[in-house]
């Protein structure tokens, strides 16, 4: 009797979160099962809801409990009465620093306004220094002589491997092209520190081409011209900025996936859609799964289920309508349907 290999089971940790998010991730978890990749998932309650019914955000014994996964797929955090910062600064970054989530990964395909021809291209983040490190503070607050300094921290340690990271990614691809994205002509510190760490790790990749943009003037070819674009390397808050532009530029930001990544897997990568909870629509059953159908395809790409996670892009290729479950179950036919 011909014996076979039994499926490899992934463990995955799932936050629903806020919102539309335990709505969206449902269906993506549904996608990913129909697609024949075995999860064993468990779900934490993290976020704003959390929050304001008993106080946590992320305790030490949760974030330890969540390092033992090989990945943590995340739906959305935010809900109304939650203080700025506490869920942004007290969940999602405390994973992204504690985590090493040093890369954030987030990929575009789509055909802009005014264009004939579709784009692809993907922007690579840092995502654990920069303005969200959290240097800083607040003196005399609430008077008139108030002063609040924001600092960026950029390492060399931290730019190179972000910098590396895009390159080899870059090197993979078809059109070979890095374009770093910064403000070197008036952040002279950081940019310089970045510009020359690029132009270093460019002489260890002779293939690949390259070019820097100010990030003011990639707000405009993102519009006018995104064709030219290939892989974009950015620090944190250009990135997150310019991330929004590109899910506005091919589809809507209902379409955008992202990746928070461990390259050295050290811990589990964190996979979530860029977009918010939506609370103004939670529960009606009229929200867009797809960027997290995408996103969970980009976790499987990281487990090493690559030929679903491709078979899943394929699959949402397509004009899809209806309601959260009836896209859901339409990507799940196109995946059954294909095998």
């Amino acid at each position: 009797m011909k014996s076979t290999a039994p499926r490899v089971t992934h463990r995955v940790a799932v936050i629903g979160g806020d919102g539309i998010g335990p709505e969206v991730i449902a269906e993506a978890l549904k996608v990913v099962r129909a697609g024949g990749v075995e999860l064993d998932t468990t779900f934490f309650d993290l976020g704003g809801a959390r929050y304001l019914r008993d106080g946590e955000v992320l305790s030490d014994d949760t974030l330890a409990a969540l390092g033992e996964f090989d990945a943590i797929l995340l739906g959305a955090v935010g809900t109304p009465g939650v203080p700025p910062g506490v869920i942004e600064r007290g969940l999602l970054l405390k994973l992204r620093f504690s985590l090493d989530l040093y890369i954030n990964q987030r990929p575009f395909t789509g055909t802009a306004p005014g264009h004939t021809q579709p784009h692809s291209f993907v922007v690579i983040r840092e995502n654990t220094e920069g303005s969200y490190a959290g240097e800083g503070g607040v003196l005399r607050k609430g008077t008139v002589h108030e002063v609040a300094t924001q600092g960026s921290v950029n390492t060399r340690f931290g730019v190179e491997r972000c910098i590396r990271y895009a390159f080899e990614l870059a090197a993979q691809r078809e059109r070979k092209h890095v374009t770093l994205v910064h403000k070197t002509n008036v952040l002279t510190f950081a940019g310089d520190l970045w510009q020359r760490t690029f132009d270093a790790v460019a002489t260890e990749f002779p293939q690949v081409g390259v070019a820097y943009n100010h990030v003011d003037a990639a707000c405009i070819y993102f519009v006018q011209d995104p064709h030219r674009y290939d892989v974009i390397v950015t620090d944190n808050l250009f990135g997150d900025i310019l991330t929004d532009l590109g899910g506005a530029v091919s589809g809507g930001i209902g379409l955008a996936s992202s990746a928070n990544l461990n390259p050295a897997r050290t811990g589990p990568s964190l996979f979530e859609p860029v977009h918010g909870s939506a609370p103004d629509i939670a529960g009606k059953g009229v929200a867009n799964p797809l960027a997290a159908i995408l996103s969970a395809a980009l976790m499987l790409d990281h487990l090493g289920e690559s030929a679903t996670a491709d078979a899943i892009r394929a699959a949402c290729n397509a004009p899809v309508s209806g309601s959260t479950i009836a896209v859901g179950d339409e990507i799940c036919r196109r995946l059954q349907g294909n095998r």
